[in-house]
């Protein structure tokens, strides 16, 4: 069904990459229990089949790598399809690398980082953007951190995304009619798998996904016009 014909009327359509754990499914199951469509994807054909099962049919998760441009786009066109333009695009999909000096990160690493992190940001918007852009209307929320307006040793092919999607957010602010609006997110310092790659032990003392996506939602649906080529953090 289009034009939206799966969704309530008081329910937004909200698009979220990157949903098998962590950041990215805190936030889809947030957002969900508060009446709103969560169309969703990741890599593990297990983990989107299992948040499928939990959240039920009204919602839609696929196995989709965002650094394969056509699979995003085959995505892209069955959404738009069955539920009309999203309103909110959440560009959460993210690697790092394992901690190492840069000239000791392996080149399939360092590809694999900007491959996820860059390219699949950039792919999202490739397939999804041009219907909000024709619509007038949409906010696009692309995953930042602390690292991205910030530096760090042993996670430099990390913060070079980051830093990367934090530019792209600001120059496709520029390129939007207005209506549509685009932001950087960091997201804070939460306990996921990615932290604790960074701080091992440590980052038990941050708070979880689950206490996170509270916040996160209240942000993301508060977005409008005036926030368009903003910095924002969840605080």
């Amino acid at each position: 069904m289009g034009a939206g014909g799966d969704t309530p009327q008081d329910g937004k359509v909200i698009v979220v990459t990157g949903v098998s754990k962590g950041l990215g499914q805190s936030l889809a199951v947030e957002l969900a229990s508060r009446g709103h469509t969560v169309v969703g994807c990741a890599r593990s054909e297990a983990a989107v089949k299992e948040l499928a099962d939990r959240l039920g049919d009204r919602h839609s998760f696929s196995a989709v790598d965002v650094a394969a441009d056509k699979e995003v786009k085959s995505w892209a066109d069955a959404t738009v399809e069955r539920f009309g333009v999203p309103d909110i695009l959440v560009n959460n999909a993210g690697l790092i690398n394992k901690n190492a000096p840069l000239w000791e990160v392996p080149v399939e690493e360092f590809d694999a980082v900007i491959d996820v992190n860059i390219k699949g940001t950039a792919n999202v918007i490739r397939h999804f953007v041009p219907h909000m852009v024709a619509k007038q209307k949409g906010v696009i929320v692309n995953m930042s951190s602390g690292w991205g307006r910030s530096a760090a040793p042993d996670v430099a092919p990390y913060c070079t995304t980051k830093w990367g999607v934090e530019g792209m957010s600001r120059s496709l602010a520029r390129e939007l009619p207005r209506g549509c609006i685009a932001v950087a997110l960091n997201p804070g310092v939460i306990n996921t798998d990615m932290l604790q790659s960074c701080f091992g032990s440590s980052a038990s003392m941050y708070q979880t996904p689950d206490t996170w996506s509270r916040d996160a939602a209240d942000l993301i649906l508060s977005i409008n016009v005036n926030d368009n080529g903003s910095s924002m953090t969840v605080t």
